[in-house]
């Protein structure tokens, strides 16, 4: 639709308007980010198009507006990237912010905040399958969406308006200057240039699963480059069905389950038992009261087991990748620091069948 007209030039706000109130009414099923790549705009472009109609633009600072999110009390976070959606109810507490991370540690809402990534953001009215939504979202600069807070039922909804006034720019523009984002992975050395002895016994050496980003900047790998050369005393390579295995039997057991979604801006964390699992097409699905997941398992391109040192014993963890390398989504069993690992977790990760080798 749009696509055409930004191949020549960039659309004009009233056409982009005119062109999202279309495909909104002939594919209503599409989510934001959908909408947005087929009109040929970033979401923020999107998001900004509607300023001064049903569209508030924000200013931060984002570290002020995340300590006032409690006044709302019960919300629906939602952090995702291409491939996984990550949807949690809870209320904001235990907010901890210095500088441009932080963290908010709520039992039910669980963030790691990186707020260099955090460089839009709105509030916004929508009607949606015949229910009104408010929501804040937040976009990197090169406007993907880093982060949304929605109103629930059981919000405070008598204190929306006063946030929103505190924080509202004073020039309401729809316009937005994107920038390009830096790539947060490690440079990237060819195989036959890393000293893989070294890396292994960096790896062994470990005593926070945390410092593993810096183990793989110091050797300059990827991820997944990384759990290809450490070897299977680190990491094995299990089948792309084993997300599913291990939400199934999770399901099935009660076995309690962590499970990791990041943004460039925000990892958000489930912790706890998940319950209702269903496939949709290629979307693997978690619909629990107060968690959902949607994972497109046609998007991962790669499945690990890996096994880091704690202080505690060892940590595993089921880790997917895509066909770039990026990370989709962790799984661990549920931990709290200072205390191993769940045997039963442990056993369940350990079970999962290798993957399969293509010879060709």
């Amino acid at each position: 639709m749009l696509n055409d007209i930004a191949t020549h030039t960039a659309p004009s706000l009233p056409e982009l308007l005119d062109a999202w109130r279309r495909l909104r009414e002939e594919q209503p099923q599409l989510r934001a980010r959908d909408l947005a790549a087929r009109l040929g705009v970033s979401e923020a472009e999107l998001v900004a198009s509607r300023c001064g109609d049903s569209v508030t633009r924000l200013q931060g600072p984002w570290a002020e507006l995340i300590h006032a999110l409690p006044v709302l009390g019960r919300v629906m976070v939602l952090t995702r990237n291409e491939s996984c959606v990550h949807e949690k109810k809870g209320s904001f507490r235990n907010i901890e912010i210095g500088g441009a991370m932080g963290v908010v540690l709520d039992e039910a809402i669980d963030l790691r905040l990186f707020l260099r990534h955090w460089v839009f953001g709105f509030a916004v009215r929508e009607e949606s399958r015949g229910r009104w939504l408010r929501s804040l979202q937040f976009f990197d600069g090169d406007g993907r969406a880093v982060h949304k807070v929605y109103l629930t039922e059981h919000s405070r909804a008598d204190e929306w308006a006063g946030l929103i006034g505190r924080f509202a720019a004073p020039v309401q523009s729809p316009l937005l200057e994107l920038a390009d984002v830096e790539d947060p992975l490690p440079r990237r050395r060819g195989d036959e240039a890393v000293d893989v002895a070294s890396l292994r016994e960096h790896w062994r050496r470990l005593r926070d699963p945390h410092d593993f980003f810096a183990m793989l900047k110091k050797h300059e790998v990827t991820r997944t480059q990384a759990l290809r050369l450490a070897g299977d005393e680190f990491a094995r390579r299990v089948g792309d069905g084993a997300m599913r295995t291990v939400l199934e039997r999770a399901a099935t057991t009660g076995l309690p389950i962590m499970v990791f979604v990041g943004s460039p801006g925000v990892v958000q964390i489930h912790t706890g038992p998940v319950h209702d699992i269903k496939t949709v097409g290629p979307w693997l699905n978690v619909l629990d009261e107060d968690f959902n997941l949607h994972l497109r398992e046609d998007h991962i391109a790669e499945s690990w087991v890996v096994r880091k040192p704690s202080p505690e014993g060892q940590v595993t963890s089921l880790e997917l990748y895509d066909a770039h390398g990026g990370q989709i989504a962790q799984c661990f069993g549920k931990r709290k620091p200072g205390t191993p690992e769940l045997a039963d977790w442990r056993a369940l990760a350990e079970s999962l069948p290798g993957a399969e080798v293509s010879h060709g």
